[in-house]
C-alpha cells in the first residue's frame, strides 16, 4: 500500500502541473486538487463502517498546530506544481524523497510531534548521503 501511495505521488505531479497548464495558475489548480482530495476523503469517511460522523467536539479541541498539516500539504502541492515543468518529474520527486527522510531523521531523532525517539545513526547518515548522491545522478543527462 505504501508503495502504491508512493505511485500516487509521483503520478500526482505531471496531473497537476497539466492541470495547473489548463486553469493557467498554480494556485487554481492545487485549489481544484485539493477540492477532489477533500471530496474523497468525505466520501472514504462516509463510507467507512468505524467513523459514520465526525466528532465535531473533537474538531474544536484540535490543538492549533495540528491544523499546520494542510498548510504543509498546501506548500508540497504547490512547490510540486511550480518546480516540475522546469526539473522534470524523477528530480522533483528524488528531491522530495531527501527532504522527507531530512525532516523525518530530525523528527526521529528527537522525538517530536510524539513520535517514538529513534536516534540518528552512521547507518541512517550513510542513507541520506546515499540519497542526495541518487539525485545528482538522477539530474544528470546521459
Amino acid at each position: 500500500m505504501v508503495v502504491g501511495a508512493g505511485i500516487c505521488l509521483a503520478v500526482q505531479q505531471p496531473l497537476n502541473t497539466n492541470l495547473r497548464v489548463v486553469l493557467g495558475s498554480p494556485w487554481w489548480a492545487g485549489l481544484v486538487s485539493f477540492l477532489v482530495g477533500a471530496l474523497v476523503m468525505l466520501a472514504a469517511g462516509l463510507a467507512s463502517p468505524v467513523d459514520k460522523a465526525i466528532d465535531t467536539t473533537a474538531v474544536t479541541q484540535i490543538p492549533w498546530r495540528y491544523w499546520f498539516g494542510g498548510v504543509l500539504g498546501a506548500i508540497f502541492i504547490g512547490v510540486s506544481i511550480l518546480t516540475t515543468p522546469r526539473l522534470g518529474a524523477t528530480t522533483v520527486f528524488a528531491l522530495i524523497v531527501v527532504g522527507q527522510m531530512l525532516g523525518s531523521l530530525t523528527l526521529d531523532h528527537f522525538g517530536l510531534l510524539g513520535l517514538a525517539q529513534h536516534e540518528l545513526s552512521p547507518t541512517r547518515m550513510v542513507g541520506v548521503v546515499l540519497l542526495v548522491t541518487g539525485v545528482i545522478l538522477i539530474q544528470r543527462q546521459g
